[in-house]
């Protein structure tokens, strides 16, 4: 009946998940409101999504381009960004392909093709183009305006074009990171005069998405950059675990009526879960999306019945075992030493006790004010607590690490 082939989760491959949960605000955002207002010309900032590893921030902004491309716009590929690359390059490049959706390659305007040849040298070059004596305008300038001219034919197409870069975390020089903001959110503000049918002329923005995607420690890096123009230009979310009546919703399918499955004789067969096996994988999960593709995964492939059973979850989640505990460990292995030292004494409390001066006192702090920037910093920047007058972990698979045997179904 099943095997890995028809096996409908993924777990950390960066594409859209056949079973998704979760992340509805988000994707009404694009729906509802970004890309309508876009169209009319309304103006609206970029979008960086942040969150820590696992909670799935690449494949929210993959599955918002498929709604695009299902709606005829223009969208990159996503343009993922190795450590210490020159981010210039492959936006510059990405951008060439717009132009050429949008037919900007076929032009035989001087400036136009001047332009693409310089935004081609971008390309190849990046940032360092201007520091080489090259004429021309500087590299953020020269993409900024082929991203107008882009702008100015979807306006024209009645489309949306949109940008994905990803790990922007991985973007360490200062200058390239700096023309990269500049170049994207120039762009996204730019307006530009259109004539209305009746002659009136109207000033309107572009039609230009641009989603930033990385961990949370960027928005420091990119607000030290460009301040409060970065605010003014890019809306941060800070991604939290999904909710189990999301996980729930997410595996209502397999519950009922099943998962459709292919037969070995060409027709369609149901591929069910126990309803204890949902609480199973829900539990197991803790909220991370990249922990619930692996359960659901690791389970759907312990046997080969019509039937998912919570024994088979725990026989999956046995063999899954290193790898979610691998997970954990590398999110808090990213702490900085004083943030890390707060949750491991924050997890040592019992729940009803975790209060800021306790917590500080567990950790070593000599006073509680002491405290104070590193517990806002895991709140406000990681996601990974919640302060009040009782303290709260947010990343629920984290707790668990932290305060019990977890990861197991023994």
């Amino acid at each position: 009946m099943r095997n890995p082939v028809d096996n409908p989760f993924t777990p950390g491959s960066d594409t859209v998940p056949e079973v998704w949960a979760g992340r509805t605000e988000q994707l009404s955002d694009w729906r509802d409101a970004m890309r309508p207002r876009l169209l009319k010309g309304l103006p609206e900032r970029g979008r960086t999504i942040l969150g820590e590893p696992g909670l799935g921030k690449s494949s929210l902004v993959r599955r918002i381009a498929q709604h695009a491309e299902r709606s005829g716009d223009w969208v990159t590929p996503q343009l993922r960004i190795p450590l210490g690359a020159d981010p210039m390059k492959l936006v510059a490049a990405a951008t060439l392909q717009l132009a050429d959706s949008a037919g900007l390659a076929s032009s035989r305007e001087r400036r136009l093709k001047q332009l693409l040849q310089r935004v081609e040298a971008v390309a190849v070059s990046g940032a360092s183009l201007s520091v080489r004596g090259s004429e021309g305008p500087e590299p953020h300038t020269a993409l900024t305006e082929l991203l107008v001219e882009v702008g100015r034919a979807a306006i024209e197409a009645r489309k949306v074009a949109l940008i994905h870069v990803d790990e922007v975390q991985n973007v360490t020089d200062e200058r390239a990171l700096s023309q990269l903001l500049i170049a994207l959110g120039d762009a996204i503000t730019f307006e530009t005069e259109v004539t209305l049918p009746g002659g009136a002329q109207i000033r309107r923005t572009l039609p230009i998405a641009v989603y930033l995607t990385g961990l949370p420690d960027f928005e420091d890096r990119a607000g030290a950059h460009k301040g409060a123009t970065f605010a003014r230009r890019f809306k941060t979310t800070l991604l939290a675990p999904i909710g189990d009546d999301d996980l729930a919703g997410a595996l209502q399918d397999f519950v009922d009526p099943g998962w459709e499955v292919s037969d070995e004789s060409g027709g369609v067969q149901l591929v069910r879960f126990e309803q204890d096996a949902v609480s199973a994988v829900i539990d197991l999960c803790r909220g991370e999306p990249f922990l619930f593709q692996l359960a659901g995964q690791h389970a759907w492939n312990a046997d080969t019945t019509d039937t998912v059973t919570r024994e088979q979850v725990a026989r999956g989640w046995r063999s899954a075992q290193r790898e979610a505990v691998a997970h954990v460990e590398r999110i808090l292995g990213r702490l900085p030493q004083r943030e890390r030292e707060f949750v491991e004494a924050m997890a040592r409390i019992p729940a009803q006790e975790r209060r800021l001066t306790r917590i500080a006192a567990e950790a070593g702090f000599a006073k509680p004010s002491d405290a104070g920037t590193t517990s806002r910093r895991l709140d406000t920047v990681r996601g990974i607590i919640e302060r009040g007058t009782q303290y709260t972990f947010r990343h629920r698979a984290l707790e668990a690490f932290l305060t019990s045997d977890w990861p197991n179904l023994e």
